[in-house]
């Protein structure tokens, strides 16, 4: 069994895994400033982004919830896998040699990963052999399936559409050539457990690899072929350590680019649906895996959008919906307009604007390519209808409004829908629409769906208290409301000047050590920081040698935009582990957190003003407490001159820091 990954290893796989790209599998970053990333939290849910990421010094925080870290943490949370998994994970990634202190020897991390790296071996490899299964005779019925419905072999190719054989046991002969064991096999979910022994779970189907964003293989799908398959029309992968069905969407490794970039989502029914969309010029398509659109897959959309509380998300543009918008599209059938109904509940997670897409003729996207062509499929998107619209219309429609008795009913049935919508300004706008569907008045609409509201229909609009009204957010005891504001930290005390200056200038001597080496902030004394959590982290950096061991850092990483990069890390690395819980959280907290000055050119400025700013508090408090100590000598006393001499260094040195800044 393997020892512990060497530190130097560990080390090398910081600094060659791009967090901003780990990262960015998962959420969509943006610019937060010079050097600073930020995206919706992938941990918790929120609508304002929360989530910084620091590149240069390969670190994260969650202002929200409060969680941090370095890329291994991140994978560690994000794969819920032990460090040494995590690590390894990583190495495959960067290609980084691993080497372990029981033997010394190197091996790579694929001949002896762990137990998350060795179950998506098992599913790389089922992929491929399904993959060159499907050119076999035996899957004539499977490439006549798929021909049938307008995919041909480089269609099948791109979506790595595969053949599972018929036999008993093709697939578990196969990987268990290739070295894998019995457990591994059913842990992954390819194969079942029976009474009389292990069994292909896929046999005679047809088969869609299911990837996470991050483009590896975490289950199957598979499509009933034969008459005498006793088996269920679809049949996918079990809940496994991989597999989630409530989190996973299928086509999500394709389309998470265009999402991210075109601000859209296209939620289809099915895996050929998804083929479709994609081939017919909608990049944004993905599917659920044999269960409904729930609230973890919009977790994963919003994540991947970028949505975000916006006081105009929703606004129809030319160029589309501002805040972005999600696209159901459901079959035309009874149970197509129940799930776009029951999708209007869900609606209310989004600050993108919601639609729901449906062919007249009731037909999926898949046939719709079929039967009129990929311009149809682009047309059915195009023509989407607000999902609040389609609600309310979805109502009156089972309803006569021809007749006065039929208006009423409509009226009590479908002001509850209105009630329901929590934007003010939208449930406003659909009460007058209503009204004029209805033609009622539109003072009888209004308070027919307030009443609703009243009773509970529509509730209070969801969610909590701090959640409807940002501004108890930003007002809770011990906040500063402007950091909370602009961060969501919960670390500075509020409205305290001095703690303020103290939290900026940790900021800086975190992030930009480069500009403040020759201010004299290693004299600062150990009582120089007055809030406790400050002062643990001063504790820290002088433990570490302070900014003298960032110069030899710096000197030992070279030159360059390169060798600062390197050196900021590897400062910021040796801080947190200098720190130790609970302050490191607070260190990489720091390390993330967004400056107020984000102009390249001013940042050198800003970090020597408010190092100075703290030297110059510092040095009038020595200089109050050495004219107190002065004036309690009597001028006779042999002490007195000596104090005088001193107290006027101390008054030559403030003077001279007026000048540093």
């Amino acid at each position: 069994m393997a020892g512990l990954i060497r530190r130097e290893d560990i080390a090398s796989v910081r600094e060659k895994a791009r967090i901003e790209e780990i990262v960015g599998a998962h959420v969509t970053l943006k610019s937060a400033g010079v050097g600073s990333m930020k995206g919706l939290c992938p941990f918790h849910d929120e609508r304002t982004p929360s989530f910084h990421v620091r590149p240069q010094l390969g670190l994260w925080h969650c202002f929200g919830c409060d969680e941090g870290g370095d890329v291994i943490s991140f994978v560690q949370r994000i794969n819920h896998l032990p460090f040494g998994e995590a690590v390894e994970h990583l190495a495959s990634v960067t290609g980084v040699e691993l080497h372990y202190e029981d033997d010394g020897g190197p091996r790579r991390p694929r001949e002896e990963p762990g137990r998350r790296q060795r179950l998506l071996e098992v599913n790389r490899t089922t992929e491929q052999f399904y993959a060159e299964q499907l050119g076999s005779p035996e899957a004539a019925t499977a490439r006549r399936f798929l021909a049938e419905r307008g995919f041909d072999q480089a269609a099948a190719a791109q979506f790595g559409v595969g053949y599972a054989p018929k036999g008993w046991d093709n697939l578990s002969r196969h990987l268990r050539q290739r070295g894998f064991i019995e457990a591994e096999l059913t842990a992954s979910g390819v194969v079942s457990a029976g009474q009389r022994g292990s069994y292909d779970r896929f046999r005679g189907r047809l088969i869609w690899p299911i990837r996470d964003t991050t483009g590896a293989t975490v289950g199957f799908g598979a499509r009933k072929l034969y008459d005498d398959d006793p088996g269920p029309k679809y049949l996918n992968t079990p809940e496994t350590p991989l597999y989630k069905k409530n989190h996973v969407l299928y086509g999500i490794d394709l389309a998470k680019k265009a999402i991210a970039t075109r601000r859209q989502v296209v939620v289809v029914e099915g895996y050929t649906d998804v083929m479709a969309m994609h081939l017919a010029g909608i990049g944004t398509a993905v599917a659920t895996c044999g269960t409904a659109f729930g609230v973890d897959h919009i977790r994963v959309v919003r994540r991947m959008l970028g949505d975000t509380a916006d006081a105009a998300a929703g606004l129809m543009l030319a160029t589309g919906s501002r805040g972005g918008e999600v696209i159901f599209t459901f079959d035309g059938d009874e149970a197509g307009q129940k799930a776009a109904l029951r999708a209007f509940g869900e609606d209310q997670r989004f600050a993108s604007q919601t639609f729901v897409a449906i062919s007249p003729e009731g037909m999926d996207p898949c046939d719709l390519r079929l039967e009129r062509g990929e311009a149809a499929v682009r047309d059915l998107v195009a023509e989407r209808e607000p999902l609040f619209e389609f609600a309310i219309r979805s109502v009156l429609r089972r309803l006569d409004l021809s007749t006065a008795e039929g208006r009423v009913q409509a009226l009590r049935a479908a002001a509850p829908v209105v009630a329901r919508i929590r934007d003010l300004a939208l449930r406003s706008e659909y009460a007058r629409s209503l009204a004029g569907w209805l033609g009622m008045e539109e003072t009888s609409v209004r308070r027919a769906v307030t009443q609703s509201q009243r009773q509970g229909a529509g509730g209070d609009g969801g969610g909590t208290p701090a959640e409807r009204d940002p501004q108890r957010q930003r007002q809770r005891p011990g906040l500063d409301p402007e950091a909370a504001q602009r961060t969501g930290t919960r670390s500075a005390p509020s409205t305290d000047p001095v703690a303020r200056l103290e939290r900026q200038v940790l900021e800086v001597v975190l992030q930009l050590p480069q500009h403040i080496t020759d201010l004299g902030f290693d004299d600062l004394s150990p009582d120089t920081f007055v809030v406790p959590a400050h002062r643990a982290v001063h504790d820290a950096i002088r433990a570490s040698g302070g900014l003298a061991e960032y110069v030899q850092v710096a000197a030992e990483a070279g030159g360059g935009a390169d060798g600062e990069a390197r050196a900021a890390a590897a400062w910021a690395e040796r801080l947190r582990e200098a720190s130790g819980p609970p302050v490191d959280g607070l260190v990489t907290e720091l390390a993330v957190s967004p400056l107020p000055e984000d102009r390249p050119g001013a940042l050198a400025s800003y970090a020597r003003g408010v190092v100075v700013a703290l030297l110059r508090m510092g040095m009038t408090r020595r200089i109050a407490e050495a004219r107190g100590a002065l004036q309690r000598t009597a001028p006779e006393d042999p002490s007195y001159a000596q104090q005088f001499a001193d107290l006027v260094e101390l008054e030559n040195a403030r003077r001279a820091l007026e000048t540093q800044g």
